[in-house]
């Protein structure tokens, strides 16, 4: 017999909510007092100020109970802890994947998590281990540290173990692999096409090294395989958390659902449902979205009652969470210090950058000329590019005439035209290709995935646009001296 008291204890102990602010509300604080696992900090919402505020936040909420501090900081592009506003000192995962030294990337994540646990954030929702095989990929991309199984499993495992060596628990995601993707699971139920031989050669390569490293979470990704979820997206798949992640790879550590506010896992059924039906595939916790606050939190408890109630929820379902996050809990409850690396950040993004052709020695700064580029709902608005090293850059809003107002102010002077994943921008082909016309010594800077090339003397590929990743261009390039 399972009381109400229990009930709600256990339902509360899945749940990650999160808050608009520098500070805790006091719904917040109630929550944590009755037994709520956790919360998700976003940077847009407010959460994230600066290190000291957010300590701060973190302190304030010990107070209360014992959370899961999570957030989403993969470096790179995808940045929360300060990054969002100067851009990150780490690169990301396809500048890692360039290198190729496993060491290095477990320097880097190392160095990430200790900046973390300095803060109080004990739980990040890193490393993305997709194997992005799809050039066309509107929400991975520089995420992902290449298209080749092994090498995204390498640093997969380095990944890992670097995080958890500074006492924060790693979450490799997103379960079973949004890598093959040419939809983005916050706007649609993404397809990936492949039947259970394919995902074992492919996206499964990376989570069984993965596992193997011992990471203390895995992440699933709300997406449609239709030989094993049949159409029902894999966070809420019985067939994909219990079957595949459980059963086939012998997972037995947390299972987090990726945010439950995108459309490819509630939009036709509602947070609150889409909660019960995670619970019931296999979930552990269920992070709810960066606006989803109190009155989410309460009818999410609300459907959990009922659907135990009704029979569709076992109570031993809740319980078997439970004793997996009280495990988790053990485990960061124990020390573990570690050094802020940053200086491995640039290293990596110095030994990342590849130059097809010879840089000129040029007697003045060059013209830098910055495409428009919009990012996704995973990066956000996050700085990118030279302009802290090129105060006079043109920026190409998309209207008329940049072209020609780059030519004419760089007469005399070098050009550079700066891209970021030019494969997927037709404006920013157009702007290079006019720009190479009339200057064929324009050098090229791709930000993003090197996948389309124009026929340039020169180019350069940075593998991301993450702080560290401009700092080590804008010293090829003359722009600023090398540290």
């Amino acid at each position: 017999m399972t009381t109400a008291a229990e009930l709600g204890r256990l339902a509360r102990g899945t749940l990650l909510p999160s808050f608009p602010g520098p500070t805790a509300p006091r719904w917040l604080l109630d929550e944590l007092e009755a037994g709520l696992a956790g919360v998700t900090l976003f940077a847009l919402t407010g959460n994230v100020q600066s290190p000291e505020s957010l300590a701060a936040l973190t302190a304030q909420m010990r107070k209360a109970g014992d959370p899961f501090v999570t957030i989403d900081e993969e470096g790179g592009d995808v940045t929360r802890l300060g990054g969002h506003q100067t851009g990150s000192p780490y690169p990301g995962n396809a500048a890692l994947g360039a290198v190729d030294d496993p060491e290095l990337t477990r320097r880097i994540y190392r160095s990430l998590g200790a900046e973390l646990a300095e803060v109080g954030v004990n739980f990040n929702f890193a490393p993305s281990v997709d194997v992005n095989t799809a050039d066309d990929n509107p929400v991975i991309g520089t995420r992902s540290f290449g298209s080749d199984p092994d090498l995204v499993a390498r640093h997969a495992a380095a990944s890992v173990t670097g995080t958890q060596e500074a006492g924060v628990a790693a979450c490799a995601k997103h379960f079973p692999g949004h890598g093959a993707t040419v939809d983005d699971s916050h706007l649609s139920i993404p397809l990936v096409d492949a039947d259970l031989d394919l995902l074992d050669r492919r996206e499964l390569v990376p989570f069984r090294a993965a596992i193997e490293a011992g990471t203390r979470a895995v992440m699933t990704g709300h997406l449609n395989l239709p030989t094993i979820t049949r159409g029902v997206p894999a966070t809420l798949s019985p067939a994909a958390i219990t079957g595949l992640l459980r059963e086939r790879l012998g997972y037995e550590g947390v299972i987090v659902t990726d945010a439950l506010d995108m459309e490819g896992a509630s939009g036709a059924i509602g947070i609150p449902e889409a909660s019960v039906r995670a619970l019931i595939a296999g979930a552990d916790l269920l992070c709810l979205g960066p606006n989803e606050h109190a009155e989410t939190l309460r009818a999410t408890l609300a459907a959990i009652g009922a659907a135990v109630q009704t029979g569709r929820l076992s109570p031993d379902r809740l319980r078997a969470s439970a004793e997996r996050t009280q495990r988790l809990k053990e485990w960061l409850a124990a020390p573990s210090p570690a050094v802020i690396d940053r200086a491995a950040g640039l290293e990596a993004a110095r030994r990342a950058i590849r130059v097809s052709g010879s840089l000129p020695g040029w007697e003045s700064a060059p013209l830098v000329v910055e495409s428009e580029a919009t990012g996704n709902i995973a990066v956000g608005p996050t700085p990118w590019g030279l302009g802290p090293w090129a105060p006079d850059a043109i920026h190409a809003d998309g209207a008329d005439g940049t072209e020609d107002q780059a030519i004419a102010r760089a007469r005399g002077r070098g050009l550079v035209v700066v891209l970021r994943d030019a494969h997927r921008h037709a404006g920013q082909r157009a702007l290079a290709t006019a720009l190479l016309r009339a200057r064929p010594d324009t050098v090229v800077v791709e930000m993003g995935l090197p996948v389309w090339r124009p026929g340039s003397a020169v180019y350069m590929a940075t593998y991301g646009a993450a702080a560290a990743n401009a700092q080590a261009a804008a010293e090829l390039l003359g722009l600023t001296p090398a540290a």
